[in-house]
Parts: C-alpha cells; structure tokens; sequence
C-alpha cells in the first residue's frame, strides 16, 4: 500500500473535519482493528513475524487493516501506530501480546482522531470525545476474558515459576519477591501491583516462558526480547541488559 493511498486513509476522500465525520473515521479504523485482532487474528498472528523488519498495524477509513513497514516520510502526516509489534509476538503469551497491541492501538486511534480535531473549538472536541468513549476500547474487547485466565497462570507460578523465571537462581534469592514487586518506570495506575514487566515490551511476567535479570539494573527481560536462550544464559556469569550494556564504564 503506498503513502498516498495511506494518507487518504483507505477512504479516497478528502480529512474529515467535521465531529461526525471524525468520529465515522475513528470508528471505521477501531473496527478494522478490531477484526484483526479477533475475528482475523490467526492471519494478523501470522502477519507478524519477528523476523521480518519492524511492522505497524494500521486500520482504515474503509474498514481494511494491514501490517505493514511504517510510512517513510519524516514528519509522517499521520500519527503512526506502535513500531516493531512482531518483535514481542514470540517472546510473550499469546493472550498478553494481543492485549499490548490492543492498547497500543487505541492510543493511535485516539491520536488520528485529535489529529484531525485539532481544528476543532473546546466544545466540539469535548463532544468528539464522549462519543469515542461510550465505546469500549480495543483493549477492553480483546482481553475480555484475559484477566480470569491470567489469575489461573499466577495460582500455579510459585513453584515452576522460580525455575522459568530465570536460570540465575542461586545468585538471586530474591526472585519470589522480585516477581511480586511492580518495576520501576511503570505506571501502577492499572490495579494491579503483583506482576513484573519485560524492561522490553512490557509483557507481563508468565511461568510457561523464558525470563532472564539484569545484574546491573534489576529489570527483568523476555529471553526473546534480548535474544538469550536459556542455553546461552547458562554460560553468563553476569547478565548486562542492551540498556545497560551501552553505559559508559565509571572511570
């Protein structure tokens, strides 16, 4: 799909500049979006792979959707959705890395939509976005059923979840309260304290998956996110992040 076709937004007409004619576009794009991430999501699944360059999820004004390579130009006239969501697909949980694209994509949705508004005077835009909130977001339909499933996961991760976590036990004794403590650097607005974060997505902490420490910083990583494999990690005395491993050493 071209630059072009995307700046029209996949409708072929002119920017909508009316309240209507914004929020009959927001909708259009949050159904696409929608249908991608549930009705279509085995082929949005497969559309993601992490080998390929970093991809964006775009919805359109025609009700399309379409992973793609991000828009060349700089400043883009769009606000661009979130860039490189195939890199997390494999180092998370299926249901979680849907969720993160869900609520990544209702921030793109609502920033086209204020883009277009910005023309808009107080009240218009006041309006346009009670409209857009008697909606349910993306995320809260994607991950309906996530919280129930991911409370079953925390009930049976005490004991296998010690061994998964990382292969850096002995050296961390602290890894029970470490998987109990929220990150630093991360919004605790959410409700839920009890769930480490990836330092590299932002996927929240599973027993079926692979993590590894950082020795330096603290912050827990996907072992996908930072390319280590548990076999590699066996042969790392001391884990440096890629944030940390770009510090400068202290003279």
């Amino acid at each position: 799909m071209d630059a072009s076709y995307r700046r029209a937004g996949a409708g072929g007409g002119s920017a909508p500049r009316s309240v209507e004619d914004i929020f009959k576009d927001y909708r259009a794009r949050r159904s696409a979006i929608l249908r991608a991430l549930t009705h279509e999501v085995e082929d949005f699944y497969a559309q993601c792979d992490p080998e390929k360059e970093n991809l964006c999820l775009y919805g359109y004004a025609n009700e399309a959707w379409e992973v793609a390579l991000p828009a060349e130009e700089v400043p883009t006239e769009l606000p661009e959705p979130a860039l490189g969501i195939n890199f997390a697909r494999d180092g998370m949980n299926r249901r979680d890395w849907l969720a993160l694209v869900a609520v990544h994509s209702d921030s793109w949705l609502v920033s086209v939509a204020f883009y277009y508004a910005a023309r808009l005077n107080r009240n218009e835009r006041k309006r346009l976005f009670s409209m857009i909130n008697d909606l349910p977001t993306v995320f809260e339909v994607v991950s309906g059923g996530v919280k129930q499933s991911r409370e079953r996961d925390r009930s049976t991760s005490d004991n296998s979840g010690r061994n998964k976590l990382s292969v850096k036990q002995t050296s961390e004794p602290r890894i029970e309260n470490n998987a109990r403590e929220p990150d630093e650097g991360y919004d605790e607005d959410d409700g839920d304290h009890s769930e480490t974060l990836c330092g590299t997505c932002g996927g929240i902490y599973s027993a079926d998956e692979f993590w590894i420490g950082c020795d330096m910083c603290e912050k827990w990583y996907h072992g996908k996110c930072v390319k280590i494999t548990p076999a590699k990690a066996e042969s790392i005395k001391q884990y440096k992040c890629p944030s940390c491993s770009k510090r400068p050493r202290p003279m």
